[in-house]
């Protein structure tokens, strides 16, 4: 962890650690969001970073025991947080994700909702091997489910006289480049899902509620490592394309889904927004050797809302 252990670590004479929060300096100040596939990978980085920007979050997850577990960790990560809960939910159905945003109904609301959750099952393969219920699992989960969580956004928008809202999308650079590995379900769904997130962008401009897909690249997830294993053709075979000469993190996902959330991305609407280290422009990588990665928010152990080096006086 380095610096960021020792550095996270001070705090006043009076052992209160200054943050965002506490000055009510964060980005997300005031807003209610929803992270739907909030457990782990993209979902949990992106909860952590809402909450030390001032967002009170409801994590969401098929999982309970994931939740509980990710909730706890933000929690040790984020102890300024204002308001976090979860709540256990299948986004193929609809009343899970009506009853998920209407939980915010006492918050005042939905204003950022991020529909991240999403699956790429094992059985998924090309237009010939690929089951039908496999298909059909995928497109519900990671194109209604999308739908599902666009539509109860903007009624909530709508019911609490919103005047903006940020919704993202989670997509992925195959719906956008072509794979001679193919998750023919997978990829299929995430094409759907930049349609949809374009049509939904300009159909609501005028309310003031922006659309934006996610489109990240391969990351380095322990789901991703297993598959790889020790199987180097396999590795090198992926690896080749990144000109970092690595895998994405989690982390550097959620900073973006964190700029599209925030006011700050006011003009940001109806974007593929692509995070893939330059993979779909590049034609001949770069040699040497791969440029180093930062750590996830969800590895460390130490609070990462501190603020450091500011000059604020000791209380």
């Amino acid at each position: 962890m380095g610096d960021n252990t020792a550095s996270s670590s001070r705090s006043t004479s009076s052992g209160k650690v200054h943050t965002i929060n506490s000055f009510g300096m964060g980005r997300l100040h005031h807003k209610n969001a929803i992270v739907t596939g909030a457990a782990g990978g993209i979902g949990l980085e992106t909860c952590i970073l809402f909450a030390k920007e001032g967002a009170n979050v409801l994590m969401a997850d098929i999982s309970a025991p994931a939740l509980e577990k990710a909730s706890a960790k933000l929690k040790q990560l984020v102890p300024s947080a204002h308001k976090v809960e979860i709540q256990v939910c299948d986004v193929s159905k609809e009343a899970d994700i009506k009853a998920l945003v209407e939980h915010l109904d006492s918050w005042g609301g939905v204003d950022i909702m991020f529909n991240n959750a999403g699956i790429m099952h094992a059985d998924d393969a090309d237009a010939i091997d690929t089951p039908e219920k496999i298909w059909d699992l995928t497109q519900a989960i990671n194109v209604k489910g999308v739908w599902f969580g666009c539509k109860h956004a903007v009624l909530s928008l709508r019911k609490h006289n919103k005047a903006r809202g940020s919704i993202i999308n989670t997509a992925s650079v195959v719906a956008l480049v072509g794979s001679a590995t193919p998750q023919l379900a997978y990829t299929a769904s995430k094409g759907a899902v930049l349609a949809l997130t374009r049509e939904l962008a300009i159909v609501h401009a005028r309310e003031g509620f922006r659309f934006n897909a996610l489109c990240p690249a391969p990351l380095n997830t322990p789901l991703l490592q297993d598959w790889l294993g020790d199987d180097q053709p396999k590795r090198h075979r992926r690896e080749i394309h990144f000109p970092t000469g690595r895998f994405g993190e989690a982390i550097e996902q959620a900073q973006a889904v964190l700029f599209l959330a925030s006011d700050e991305a006011s003009f940001v609407n109806g974007q593929d927004f692509v995070v893939d280290g330059g993979l779909t422009k590049a034609y001949v990588t770069p040699e040497g050797p791969p440029v180093a990665a930062p750590k996830n928010n969800a590895l460390l152990s130490e609070q990462v809302d501190a603020i450091r080096g500011t000059g604020v006086p000791k209380e």
